[in-house]
């Protein structure tokens, strides 16, 4: 998938048709789910959405594990752990290892 766009519109085909074969009406999905028939044909038609909303009506098809076992869990690699004595990465850093300098600024500095 190379958008994000076309990204919603595979997911809401493939949850339509998902609940199509599990001959659930959009009115059923929705209530279980705890949204409104018009957010669930929105998310169905690849409208852009909420990922509460897609997470609501994924957990009232019984999808959660799916979707949670398809994000790798990100552990840190064992080599890692020993360079660094056991301690878990709390932030990332540029690949070159320093800062970069941002260009960004408040506003109030007089331009050159």
């Amino acid at each position: 998938m190379a958008t994000s766009r076309q990204a919603e519109l595979e997911i809401g085909q493939r949850l339509a048709r998902l609940r199509l074969s599990r001959n659930v009406t959009q009115a059923t999905l929705a209530k279980a789910a705890g949204v409104s028939v018009r957010t669930l044909r929105r998310l169905e038609a690849g409208a852009p959405s909420t990922l509460d909303t897609f997470l609501r009506v994924a957990t009232a098809l019984d999808l959660e594990e799916a979707i949670v076992s398809a994000l790798p869990e990100g552990d840190i690699r064992p080599i890692e752990r020993v360079s660094r004595k056991g301690n878990e990465r709390r932030r990332a850093r540029p690949a070159s290892g320093r800062r970069q300098n941002s260009t960004w600024t408040w506003g109030d500095q007089a331009h050159d």
